[in-house]
């Protein structure tokens, strides 16, 4: 993946958290398939800002290391734990080439990760690394773009951010342009890979029991825009969550 993408965002990355679609429907969606992480140890895989990573701390985490190939966004999260300690780690690696980090975690969380493999066997590698870093019978929690997405379907603005197609392919399936419709819009291109590519590599490197989980809505998010408002996103959902085993 391009890491000065990321480099160039830093701190506005943040900003990401405050659009619609994302405050109600990833975070909670997330938040929710994840669960309970007291007393656990979680790996927090593409942390950029470190917004996870702090998340899972003040939910109890016994201990948190969030990673990203991105220099600068481990430099923003190293300065918000700075500034709020919390106790959490972070490190700068990427994810297809990760070694061994001297534990293995009970949970592992990737947000828009694999979709950053610059090719199938990038992914694998990616996968098999996460999962040479968990306990047995640990879980992998995924968030990405939905393998199922239209892009025909009605704009996605409304709720924050706008996502189409290049016109590029790589191996593991077309690439797509998104922009996030911040102050200052921030664009980033990625890869859409298919949701037999993803099956594929995490069942390759050991992971089981593969679950897509459906995003909902926060009740607060209906309650401040209305359910109407929603109808474009949940009858074509441009994200989808995904759960596994070690």
């Amino acid at each position: 993946m391009s890491v000065q993408q990321y480099d160039e965002i830093g701190e506005a990355f943040e900003g990401f958290k405050a659009l619609p679609a994302v405050r109600y429907g990833e975070v909670p969606s997330f938040l929710a398939m994840v669960g309970d992480v007291r007393g656990r140890s979680v790996l927090d895989l593409a942390s950029g800002t470190g917004f996870y990573s702090r998340e899972f701390k003040r939910r109890g985490a016994a201990d948190v290391f969030g990673f990203d190939i991105s220099g600068e966004m481990v430099a923003v999260a190293k300065e918000l734990e700075e500034r709020d300690p919390l106790g959490v780690r972070y490190g700068v690696a990427d994810a297809a080439e990760l070694r061994p980090l001297g534990q293995r975690f009970d949970v592992a969380v990737a947000v828009q990760l694999l979709n950053y493999a610059e090719d199938i066997a990038a992914m694998e590698r990616m996968c098999r690394n996460v999962h040479a870093n968990l306990a047995p019978g640990a879980e992998l929690f995924l968030f990405n773009q939905s393998p199922d997405y239209d892009f025909a379907g009605p704009s996605l603005a409304k709720y924050g951010f706008v996502t189409e197609l290049t016109g590029e392919e790589a191996e593991a399936g077309p690439r797509v342009r998104t922009t996030a419709l911040l102050d200052r819009p921030i664009t980033i291109v990625s890869t859409f890979p298919r949701r037999e590519v993803y099956e594929k590599c995490l069942l390759a490197a050991g992971f089981s029991e593969l679950t897509w989980v459906p995003l909902t809505v926060s009740d607060a998010g209906v309650e401040a825009f209305g359910e109407e408002f929603w109808a474009d996103f949940l009858a074509n959902p441009p994200l989808e969550m995904l759960r596994c085993r070690a």
